[in-house]
């Protein structure tokens, strides 16, 4: 958008009714011109994308407001950034190569986008390709983070690692999970470090006896659960439900291991406001463990 471009100009040229000090005051007005808070209110909703490569080129007043850490609260990275190759696969990389003409690493680009955040970052979700050295960066640039997703590569590749910073993000309220990979661990992290948190989401997971015990002896106050489309055996279910007091929400749709109208599970979950389990079937179905295939894969 030019930054010469004026607020109201088609509006003002439609209406034939305005008077004409309406009419100067709406052409007077530039779009560099608005309010910095209104600008800032505007870009902190628009993707990491727009953010670094649109918005900052229309005008200085946009640039500005571009930086402000309030843009930064929400870090939302695209889920696939090629390590070796970054800037020449998918659409951010190549317009960032179009843009700076040159290369950064992806530990380069996350800490300097993660540094716009000025410690200030409530919601965090990191490429699959996040290096070690990244990681801990963002976890000690995060202290305020609510929010936080970790996707199955992610947790497969750094998994020795994120258990040991759940420690600095001492405000987390809810947690994605990808996978059940180092999910016992992870919970008791967050038993011993984060007493607000109230919030797990883990679909299409398996759901062993071991992470169903880490949820009700970790998260006593766990009040939203969503397991949606995941492995569970009706046992581990209730469980759950016997054990997990707090519960505001469980979503255990579409999942297999227990049939959707038993008798058990449904007086069970009656004290629960928002219980959901349509679609979940009773089969037999192999052992199966999320995430946990091979490393070649997940190596790039």
């Amino acid at each position: 958008m030019p930054s010469n471009y004026y607020i109201g100009e088609t509006s003002s040229k439609r209406s034939n009714n305005g008077s004409k000090s309406d009419h100067s005051k709406m052409e007077g007005r530039k779009w560099e011109e608005l309010n910095m808070d209104c600008l800032v209110n505007v870009f902190r909703r628009v993707g990491m994308e727009s953010l670094l490569l649109d918005v900052p080129f229309v005008c200085k007043s946009w640039y500005k407001a571009s930086l402000d850490p309030k843009c930064w609260e929400h870090l939302i990275f695209p889920k696939y950034i090629k390590p070796d190759g970054i800037w020449d696969t998918g659409p951010l990389g190549e317009r960032l190569m179009m843009q700076y003409r040159e290369s950064f690493s992806v530990t380069a680009f996350i800490k300097s986008v993660v540094a716009r955040s000025k410690r200030h970052a409530t919601l965090l979700r990191l490429p699959i390709c996040c290096t070690k050295e990244a990681l801990e960066y963002a976890a000690n640039e995060s202290p305020t983070l609510k929010t936080l997703d970790l996707d199955a590569v992610l947790l497969f590749k750094q998994s020795t690692i994120i258990p040991k910073l759940i420690s600095k993000w001492k405000n987390l309220e809810m947690l994605t999970l990808g996978s059940r990979r180092n999910m016992v661990e992870i919970l008791s992290q967050i038993s011993l470090h984060c007493n607000n948190f109230i919030k797990l989401f883990a679909p299409g997971i398996y759901v062993g006896k071991d992470e169903v015990t880490a949820m009700i002896t970790s998260l006593p106050n766990l009040k939203y659960l969503d397991l949606k489309g995941s492995t569970i055996e009706q046992k581990n279910l209730v469980m759950i439900l016997q054990g997990c007091k707090e519960l505001q929400l469980l979503d255990v749709r579409d999942c297999i291991g227990f049939w959707e109208g038993n008798a058990e599970i449904l007086e069970l979950a009656s004290h629960i406001p928002k219980f959901m389990c349509e679609g979940s079937i009773y089969e037999e179905y192999d052992t199966y463990i999320d995430g946990d295939v091979d490393s070649d894969y997940y190596s790039g």
